[in-house]
Parts: C-alpha cells; sequence; structure tokens
C-alpha cells in the first residue's frame, strides 16, 4: 500500500481517536450489549441491535485507523526547509483577484481536511494548484463557476 501524507497533528489526531475508540467507545458498547441481553428476547430488542450495530461501526473505524497509523507519512513542515515555497503543511495566505478577499488555507492529508477550519487537502484542485508556488505568485484555479485567480501573499510553515 502507499504512503499516505499526513502532518504531525493529524497523526496526534488519528491516535487519539484510535486510543478513544478502544478504552472508553468500545468497552461502552460492550456494557450495553451485555445490558440488553439481560432484557431477553434479542429478536425483537432495538436496543440490543443498536448496540451490536454501533459495535460494527467502532470496529470497523479501529480497523480503518489502524491500516491508516502504519502506511503513514509524517510530515512535520517546521523540519522543512522549503525557502518560501508552499509545500504539504504550509499555511498559505491568499487574496482573491476579483474581490480582494482575503483566504487562508493550510494543506493537509485526506483525513485532516475540513475547510470549516481552512484545512484542504493536497488533492484538492486548489491545493495542488499552490504546491511549489512562492510569495507575490499569482495562481489561477478552475473553479466550479469558471476560473479563478489568487495572489499569494504569505506562507507560513507552523
Amino acid at each position: 500500500m502507499n504512503k499516505v501524507p499526513v502532518t504531525v497533528q493529524g497523526q496526534v489526531q488519528l491516535k487519539a481517536e484510535l486510543k478513544q475508540l478502544k478504552s472508553i467507545d468500545r468497552p461502552t458498547v460492550i456494557r450495553a450489549i451485555a445490558e440488553a441481553r439481560a432484557h431477553g428476547d434479542l429478536k425483537e430488542n432495538a436496543e440490543y441491535h443498536a448496540a451490536k450495530d454501533q459495535q460494527g461501526f467502532i470496529e470497523a473505524r479501529i480497523k480503518d485507523i489502524e491500516s491508516k497509523l502504519s502506511n503513514l507519512q509524517v510530515i512535520d513542515v517546521t523540519a522543512i526547509d522549503a525557502k518560501g515555497r508552499v509545500i504539504f503543511g504550509s499555511t498559505v495566505e491568499l487574496i482573491d483577484e476579483a474581490t480582494g478577499q482575503e483566504i487562508v488555507y493550510k494543506i493537509v492529508g485526506e483525513d485532516e481536511a475540513d475547510i470549516k477550519f481552512g484545512k484542504i487537502s493536497y488533492s484538492s484542485p486548489i491545493a495542488r494548484a499552490l504546491i511549489g508556488k512562492n510569495e507575490g505568485d499569482v495562481v489561477s484555479v478552475m473553479a466550479p463557476g469558471g476560473a479563478k485567480d489568487y495572489e499569494v501573499v504569505e506562507v507560513r510553515y507552523e
């Protein structure tokens, strides 16, 4: 399997989720299943079936995270001398050339991406257009509404 790039923070979050699932969520659902069994007939016991479904979800997520953790390539952007270039893990401040609106994105791994927090996947069209650019460069990105131009104002490695 190919290595999956992730930031240091992304690795920490995956490990924390795995710990939560194994030490808190899994034991809780096991207790819920045992309690539901104690109520008798399992065929019509909605609590039992809901707990079993939850257990299946938890076990699948544990397996998924363990698989991802074994194939991670952790990239610490603070340890790389990128000389002002946009790279994986960098935070990029942009200005939309058409509106003058300031936008800040952090380029992260697929599992870390969350546009609400300004984190975009390295495989997204805008991240692909930004990677390799420097401060002052203008980047054109194809968006659903047509091409959008952004000026790279600042690149930070945090």
